[in-house]
């Protein structure tokens, strides 16, 4: 049986690869009271740095080919071998369908957008609002900084994208093991975006669940691998789709937004290193999803604390780098941003 296989709808909602259990009313009362009482710092007590990001860097090429500038979260700017992706931008204040209501920021965006250097491609992999800001596709979608960027997404979400400005020309939309290919308008270098299955959801509303896709994607240059997990929860995906390919150079999978009452949809610090394994342990492994949002019952820092000592254990390479600063794929480094 093979998991690696397009995505399928049954009345008008996408479908899980394995059953998938979702957040109801049983599960509501189980976390209830564990939200009512819990003492964990989810939020910071005191202020998180004052992270910026230095945009003049972004005038010369990486030298190794492979630099990501990590947001924090998922939201990423990723330049590989020529080809600038920027992933998952939210720069909202909250992860949030409003304005004042939500989970808030721990620090502010450490790059005002219209500082972005010029991107090749935005990627969003599924529509949830931690993932994709409404207000930040709207100043992309007018910056000259995406002028000519291809816009890679799921199935259902180009329709979203466009009705917040996003030309529907520039859109391409992705099922699972479909590929677009992204050629770079200034340097002539290409990427190939490959969409691979993820065990999630979607939705923006009460009542969209599941109307749109959700996915992983490997983004491949001409000298480097790089693997994003984006949301997904525990099965055995990771072996399969690593056996498409050479070995990965980074591979950013989940670690925050966890609890075992929902594993089947978030992978956590444990299951996260148990999916790198699986995948083969080359390259290094990127804890994303994690230290700008509150959007679980954990401690805000347990997620990369509990990720660094299992890793060390188990012998998996870890590299994260502190927010907002561009940085070189070479070698195992952990940032202690997160200490403070």
């Amino acid at each position: 049986m093979t998991y690696l296989k397009r995505a399928e709808k049954k009345n008008g909602k996408f479908l899980n690869p394995v059953p998938t259990a979702m957040f109801g009313a049983a599960l509501l009362w189980k976390v209830l009271p564990r939200f009512l009482f819990n003492k964990e710092e989810v939020v910071p007590r005191s202020a998180v740095g004052q992270f910026v990001t230095d945009a003049s860097v972004y005038s010369q090429r990486p030298a190794s080919g492979l630099r990501v500038t990590w947001f924090g979260h998922s939201a990423m700017l990723m330049e590989i071998d020529g080809v600038r992706v920027l992933v998952d931008p939210v720069w909202e204040q909250r992860a949030s369908p409003v304005r004042w209501f939500g989970p808030q920021r721990f620090f502010a965006p450490t790059l005002a957008l219209e500082e972005m250097p010029s991107i090749d491609a935005v990627l969003i992999s599924h529509d949830h609002y931690d993932h994709m800001g409404a207000d930040t596709i709207r100043s992309l979608a007018r910056m000259p900084a995406t002028a000519h960027a291809q816009w890679v997404t799921s199935l259902g979400i180009g329709r979203r994208l466009a009705k917040l400005g996003v030309p529907a020309a520039r859109i391409v939309e992705l099922n699972w093991t479909e590929t677009a290919t992204v050629t770079s308008t200034y340097t002539g270098d290409l990427v190939r975006i490959t969409s691979w299955p993820a065990r999630h959801f979607s939705g923006r509303g009460l009542f969209d669940r599941f109307k749109t896709l959700w996915a992983s994607f490997v983004v491949e240059g001409a000298q480097h691998r790089v693997y994003f997990g984006a949301d997904s929860g525990c099965w055995d995906v990771f072996a399969e789709i690593a056996a498409q390919y050479d070995g990965f150079d980074l591979t950013m999978l989940e670690i925050g937004a966890y609890d075992e009452l929902w594993e089947s949809i978030h992978l956590g610090p444990d299951h996260a290193v148990d999916a790198f394994l699986s995948m083969g342990k080359a390259g290094l492994l990127m804890p994303i999803h994690w230290g700008l949002f509150n959007l679980g019952l954990h401690g805000w820092r347990q997620p990369m604390e509990r990720t660094e000592l299992i890793s060390g254990q188990r012998g998996v390479g870890l590299w994260s780098p502190e927010p907002g600063v561009p940085t070189e794929i070479a070698g195992e480094y952990v940032s202690d941003w997160w200490r403070l």
